[in-house]
């Protein structure tokens, strides 16, 4: 559903996409000029956290334009006016469907654990999440009147997330307190706490609509939540991968010399 704006409500997220983009291709860019500066065995995490804000940027690009397209200025000023274009926000998930697994996987690559069980945490965890961002994305789009498929898509999706929230703060602990230098248990922990806390704006900003947020307003919300979100959880996190692996990079290096 597309609702009128006001010039203020439409600069408003205009501008936050605008910061989110910047911030997805400065991250891409420095994550991928430093692969070379950290050891060969955790180059990919880094490589994955370049990856995810490049998709992410993308998106934002795709999610940008159809904002710019969904409205119009007239001539004489004032408020901007429907085109007829509805905005895409499916990009976002689009978007999430293919980059929170990969913020998983940057955050395992990081540990120390054998072939097998990181096999095995990555397929858990990707799957897990696919499923958490397939089962919430019907719900999006009902930001006003019934409300119940978006309950439902909440609670389905809420509940794998929760699932992916232990796996983060207990379910890897074993793995991360195997690690023999203290400061890097202590970014791999600061990593998924990290993680989880950025995620837990997600489900905030979805449940909007429920408390009685509606129309513009609810979409000019949601937009500038979910954006906040993504910086975090994307770049944010991305440099927390990235201390870690110039830390082990170090260790390795003392190692082999």
């Amino acid at each position: 559903m597309m609702f009128a704006m006001t010039a203020g409500k439409f600069d408003l997220v205009y501008n936050v996409l605008s910061f989110s983009l910047a911030c997805m291709a400065a991250s891409t860019v420095f994550f991928w000029l430093r692969v070379s500066s950290v050891h060969e065995k955790y180059k990919s995490a880094l490589v994955i956290s370049g990856l995810v804000t490049f998709i992410a940027m993308y998106h934002y690009v795709r999610i940008f334009n159809s904002w710019t397209e969904s409205y119009e200025f007239p001539k004489e000023g004032g408020n901007p006016t429907l085109t007829g274009k509805p905005f895409n926000d499916a990009y976002r998930y689009m978007d999430w469907l293919l980059t929170v697994p990969l913020l998983l996987l940057e955050i395992i690559f990081c540990m120390d654990l054998t072939p097998e069980r990181m096999s095995f945490e990555a397929w858990t965890l990707g799957i897990a999440s696919a499923l958490m961002i397939a089962t919430g994305y019907p719900g999006e789009s009902n930001i006003e009147g019934n409300l119940t498929l978006r309950g439902i898509c909440f609670a389905i999706s809420f509940a794998i997330f929760l699932y992916i929230v232990y796996k983060l703060l207990a379910g890897l602990k074993d793995a991360i307190d195997k690690e023999q230098r203290d400061d890097v248990r202590k970014m791999l922990n600061q990593v998924c706490v990290a993680t989880v806390i950025s995620w837990c704006t997600y489900p905030v900003v979805y449940l909007f609509p429920f408390f009685g947020v509606k129309g513009a307003d609810a979409v000019v919300m949601i937009q500038l939540g979910y954006c906040v979100s993504d910086v975090v959880s994307k770049c944010g996190v991305g440099f927390l991968i990235y201390n870690i692996t110039m830390a082990k990079s170090a260790k390795a290096g003392n190692l082999l010399g």
